[in-house]
């Protein structure tokens, strides 16, 4: 991801988390009855309730034990379920936390929130997908609850990207009266934004005015954003203004970071350094984000001072600094052209580091690669695993995107392989390019090695990414050696590959 791309996903996408805190967040505290505190903390920690807790923790079945508990003449409590679905939430157990839930709504004795209801669609939809979400939103009782479920519902479309439903459970939350908030509407323009629709973003804010909504923070910097992206920056400036002007609001980092943005994509860098400078006095040592977000838009500006000057501040903000802050900020000294910086600052990460986190080191490594240092990226490779860097995925991308521009292909082809062992592990996504493949492919078919080669692209016809470029390259290889290509003509059946002129000649010849 482009270093100045952080700041717009920033403001498009993780306001679910950051800005809108929905009712969901507060299930846990909604559910426990407050005059019977002390009596229930007591409660949760006698040895019938730990006993419950680790037969539910420990099966896949959270309402079988529950129905069992209840059975042997067992009572339990709101407060048992909510420490357990804590300990489910926090290991990710989605679907037996949603079991849990579903118990509870059947039972009688249970008095079911908002909060509740919102929390039961975030997880239905991680469990069971948007379908069985949307029906689920229909049996909601009370407008109450239809309200706080409505948000997580309609995150899960714009997450998804579904244009249609998004805008037609708008149209339904409408005329439901349910449109009290300015989050739903943030939704939509997170939607329209990230399908570069941005000409739709002034018209949710012309709705939320004709409904007499105010504006939050996220409202403005999605509506400025957007202006943002079209070059419109007079249009950006008439929103600040008039954020500036709304009591309701309060003109924080995120605001003046968003505006720098719009001066940064038209190319107007001294108005952006302004604002930025405003922007920094705006930063408080109560949190480090603000801080990274600023360093990556001085480093889009190639500014090394801001950058140095803003990772410096950051310390002042109590606590250990994360992988992830180590990574940006090396990120923006290798984007600003300082390489000696990048490397001193990831000396301190791994002089300070508990654990060894292979991501930070593959950001140097990743910059040793691009600037033709191979023989510097080789030797940082064999430092951090004798420091206890477990190589991933991206790891053996980088190395082999290096070797194969310098031609040493042994080296590129056991890094692949290596790369191949890793994706088995970690279950991730992570495919060469199409460019790196065809190189291999051009060593295999130079050096006429076989037995490789076959190898080579059973791996690639089972990751899904042989391509009739390559398969190509192949049939020529079997064909000059004249020897059977059946097992490549049956891969290629299997992906379904269209045949040019000059495979069906190839397919010809090998049949």
């Amino acid at each position: 991801m482009a270093i100045r791309s952080l700041i717009t996903n920033h403001l498009r996408n993780n306001s679910y988390f950051h800005e809108l805190q929905f009712e969901a967040r507060n299930l846990f505290k909604s559910l426990l009855p407050i005059s019977k505190a002390s009596t229930e903390y007591k409660y949760i920690h006698s040895s019938s309730s730990s006993r419950l807790e680790t037969e539910i923790l420990r099966l896949k079945s959270p309402s079988r034990v529950l129905q069992d508990w209840i059975n042997n003449g067992n009572k339990v409590k709101l407060s048992q379920l909510n420490l357990i679905s804590k300990q489910l939430l926090k290991s990710k157990r989605y679907k037996q936390a949603l079991e849990i839930l579903q118990w509870m709504e059947k039972q009688n004795n249970f008095r079911i929130t908002p909060g509740h209801h919102a929390l039961m669609m975030e997880l239905i939809v991680k469990v069971n997908g948007l379908n069985k979400a949307g029906e689920y939103f229909e049996r909601i009782p009370g407008s109450g609850s239809k309200k706080a479920a409505s948000l997580p519902l309609l995150h899960g479309y714009v997450k998804e990207r579904d244009i249609s439903k998004a805008e037609s459970f708008m149209i339904k939350l409408s005329s439901s009266g349910l449109l009290v908030t300015p989050h739903p509407y943030n939704e939509m323009m997170k939607l329209y934004m990230a399908l570069s629709q941005y000409e739709k973003v002034p018209l949710v804010i012309a709705e939320m005015k004709r409904n007499k909504l105010c504006r939050n923070v996220l409202s403005y910097n999605l509506w400025m954003g957007a202006f943002g992206e079209v070059f419109e920056v007079a249009k950006a400036e008439m929103v600040y203004k008039e954020m500036v002007s709304d009591e309701n609001v309060e003109v924080g980092w995120s605001t003046l970071a968003s505006l720098a943005n719009v001066y940064i994509k038209a190319g107007f860098v001294d108005k952006a350094l302004l604002v930025l400078k405003d922007a920094e006095m705006k930063l408080s040592t109560n949190g480090r984000l603000g801080y990274f977000f600023l360093i990556t838009l001085y480093s889009s500006l190639k500014n090394k001072e801001g950058v140095l000057r803003l990772w410096e501040a950051s310390k002042a903000v109590g606590g250990r600094i994360p992988c992830a802050d180590y990574m940006c900020v090396i990120s923006c000294l290798v984007k600003v052209g300082d390489l000696v910086a990048a490397e001193q600052v990831f000396a301190e990460w791994e002089t300070n580091c508990f654990k060894y986190d292979i991501r930070v080191s593959n950001v140097l490594l990743g910059a040793y690669v691009r600037n033709g240092l191979m023989g510097k990226a080789e030797s940082f490779h064999l430092h951090t695993v004798e420091r206890g860097g477990c190589p991933n995925y991206k790891t053996w991308e980088i190395l082999m995107e290096g070797w194969v521009k310098s031609q040493k292909m042994e080296k590129a082809i056991d890094a692949m392989k290596k790369g191949f062992s890793v994706l088995k592990v970690e279950r991730c996504d992570w495919r060469p390019s199409h460019s790196i493949l065809m190189a291999i492919a051009e060593h295999f078919e130079k050096q006429g090695n076989f037995e490789d080669a076959n190898h080579y692209i059973k791996a690639v016809h089972g990751l899904g990414v042989a391509t009739l470029p390559l398969y190509k390259r192949f049939l020529r290889m079997y064909l000059n050696a004249q020897r059977p290509a059946w097992d490549i003509l049956k891969m290629m059946e299997k992906d379904r590959i269209e045949l040019d002129d000059e495979t069906s000649a190839l397919v010809a010849l090998n049949s």
